[in-house]
């Protein structure tokens, strides 16, 4: 359609339109509508197609469904255009119709993050996480749960891109974990909402595929400041995901080298468990990874977890020999290495549990014998020793001079009267429950004794 034409046409209908619409006539202003940027696209005339929903949207008392309707047909629009410029050019026409318009809020979410796809595309990435932080979806009512959760985490994402991981944490706040996990009393009521909340795009992940992306992130935050209890409990979501989807289903997913998918993330729930701080949630699930059955699948693992949970002093040099291929070999497995420090930290935490063990079988060490068990010089036992008594971690003193380490907390006279009055109590309920077996067996085999 030759420019001239296409503008008669343009014009015939937009006085078309202004009768309807002054008549409040919804459908016949939407067709019209929807018309004229018809016309606009099969002439390819991209330009126009601007001017033309800029003009629309601005009219007086413009109709919303035809705005809305506007938008969402110019939105199936995007893909076609010939270049990212005219595609960028468009998209940023239609953001400025929908800014500050409830009634296409969710058209405006979709719009920015196609925009800020593009920008990312072109090395924007800064862009990219300034544009997507524009929207609050966390506010839109009809907007699908999924979608929602599925554009947080597109700016979580990007924010983690960019290496802002401090709006990165503030942004994966507002996703509650429950809320990947659906209860009966929350299916009802998403039954009872479908007339409100509009469909997600065809594009959105799954709830369950959102659950592994969102915990993925989660390890990538966790990992810059080196939260390695954090890591593993992350990592521990995505392993009971992976094991009851392979429940429900008789199909086992393999993955790297014909070994199961659950194996490699089995592997670094072990390794952060070990590289985190000693602490009760640390060695809670320490204990309660050791008393999964499929560890046993990959014994060298459950040998590591069990030599961190023995009261054992472990030999540092013999300890890096056994494992220091399974430690390397990380890097060529799901998750990626363990990180450049993470070696260091290892042999930070075997200093540490070997300190914990002396403590649970000495009150009273030389500091030179310490340091012949940790095979440490009395500098770096003094240190290390230090840290752990700074953290609270553990209760020592060192008496410098008379290079000796005590383990145990000076006791002033209230604390002493009270064990010996904990004693007493647990010695008489042993002697009380020895005397009812006594008394037991009497009856049973009817003995009489004979008081003397």
């Amino acid at each position: 359609m030759e420019d001239g034409k296409l503008d008669a046409k343009i014009e015939a209908l937009l006085n078309e339109e202004k009768q309807m619409r002054l008549a409040a006539d919804v459908a016949g202003t939407r067709k019209v509508v929807l018309e004229i940027i018809q016309l606009c696209y099969e002439a390819k005339a991209w330009k126009t197609l601007n001017e033309q929903i800029l003009l629309l949207s601005k009219r007086r008392s413009q109709l919303k469904q035809a705005v809305t309707a506007m938008v969402q047909q110019a939105m199936q629009y995007i893909d076609e255009t010939p270049d990212v410029e005219t595609r960028i050019e468009l998209i940023e026409t239609l953001n400025t119709v929908s800014a500050g318009k409830i009634y296409v809020e969710i058209e405006r979410a979709r719009l920015i993050k196609k925009l800020a796809k593009i920008r990312e595309e072109q090395g924007q990435i800064a862009e990219a996480a300034d544009c997507m932080q524009e929207v609050a979806v966390e506010t839109f009512g009809a907007m699908a749960k999924t979608e929602k959760i599925a554009f947080i985490l597109e700016q979580v994402r990007l924010c983690l891109d960019r290496k802002d991981f401090i709006r990165a944490q503030i942004l994966s706040r507002k996703i509650n974990p429950k809320s990947f996990t659906e209860t009966p009393r929350q299916k009802k009521k998403a039954k009872e909402a479908e007339s409100i909340i509009e469909e997600p795009a065809p594009d959105v992940p799954t709830l369950p595929e959102l659950r592994r992306i969102y915990y993925e992130l989660m390890i990538r935050y966790y990992a810059h400041g080196h939260e390695y209890l954090e890591m593993s409990r992350s990592y521990q979501a995505i392993y009971e995901a992976l094991v009851k989807s392979e429940a429900e289903s008789s199909d086992t997913a393999m993955a790297v080298e014909g070994q199961p998918e659950w194996v490699p993330i089995l592997r670094k729930i072990c390794w952060y468990l070990v590289l985190a701080p000693h602490d009760p949630m640390q060695s809670s699930l320490m204990n309660s990874t050791l008393e999964d059955k499929k560890l046993s699948e990959i014994p060298k693992f459950q040998a590591l977890l069990k030599q961190f949970v023995t009261m054992e002093v472990i030999r540092w040099d013999r300890f890096w020999e056994d494992y220091k291929t399974e430690f390397e070999q990380e890097a060529h497995l799901a998750g990626g290495a363990l990180g450049e420090q993470a070696a260091e930290d290892l042999r930070q935490r075997i200093i540490e549990h070997n300190i914990l063990v002396v403590s649970k079988y000495y009150s009273r060490i030389t500091l030179t014998r310490l340091s012949e068990l940790l095979c440490l010089t009395a500098q770096e036992t003094e240190k290390h020793l230090s840290e752990m008594v700074v953290s609270k971690a553990l209760v020592a003193k060192v008496d410098r001079p008379a290079g000796v380490v005590c383990f145990i907390s000076k006791m002033d006279s209230n604390d002493v009267l009270n064990s010996w009055s904990v004693n007493i109590e647990k010695l008489l309920d042993l002697v009380e429950k020895s005397c009812h077996q006594i008394h037991k067996e009497t009856m049973v085999h009817k003995v009489t004794l004979k008081v003397q």
